[in-house]
């Protein structure tokens, strides 16, 4: 008999969430709103991961010509240092004024390298979701779907309405990893 109860129950609990299962599943293939997480889109799809790697790989690469380039003017600097001692000031000056200069002269073309490092990503960034842009339409468009909104716009919802997933699998398949160069160091510093 008490068993006979707690299968009446487990059956009626079941009936019950059977209308909630079922909006969930209808919400899936017909929502009318989609989300998506946009900086996982970028960051595990095989593009996003490939740029992420060679950005990264060439900031290294730039730190540590900086640091090579910091212990030679280090050196540079105490040698001039030593010899002020022994020089007129008026000798001293204009090596001083060069020294100043070749610092300056460096900054501005480390800072120019680490620029140009940024406008890449960004450009490759932009290219990613220039790509990604008609493969989402398509994907609305066989959902049946008005709109794909930020997964971070969202308070309440269903997570099956959230494409994030199928657009990464459809991106890898569309642009793999983009042909993202593999990281390749960044000119010397003159």
């Amino acid at each position: 008999m008490m068993r006979r109860r707690v299968l009446g129950v487990i059956v009626a609990g079941v009936l019950a969430a059977m209308p909630v299962l079922a909006l969930a599943q209808q919400a899936a293939t017909q929502a009318p709103l989609l989300t998506l997480d946009e900086e996982r889109l970028f960051a595990e799809s095989r593009f996003g991961k490939a740029l992420i790697a060679a950005q990264e790989a060439d900031t290294q690469a730039l730190i540590a010509e900086n640091r090579e380039i910091e212990a030679g003017l280090e050196a540079e600097e105490r040698d001039l240092t030593d010899r002020r001692a022994g020089m007129a000031k008026a000798a001293f000056d204009p090596l001083a004024q060069a020294f100043n200069d070749k610092v300056e002269s460096i900054r501005k073309a480390q800072k120019a390298k680490s620029d140009v490092l940024t406008r890449r990503f960004e450009d490759e960034r932009r290219r990613f979701f220039e790509t990604a842009s008609p493969v989402l339409a398509q994907i609305l468009t066989e959902r049946g779907a008005v709109a794909i909104i930020s997964k971070r716009a969202v308070i309440a919802g269903f997570d099956n309405i959230d494409i994030t997933e199928a657009a990464i699998a459809r991106l890898d398949q569309v642009l793999g990893d983009g042909g993202v160069r593999p990281p390749q160091p960044v000119p010397a510093t003159p």
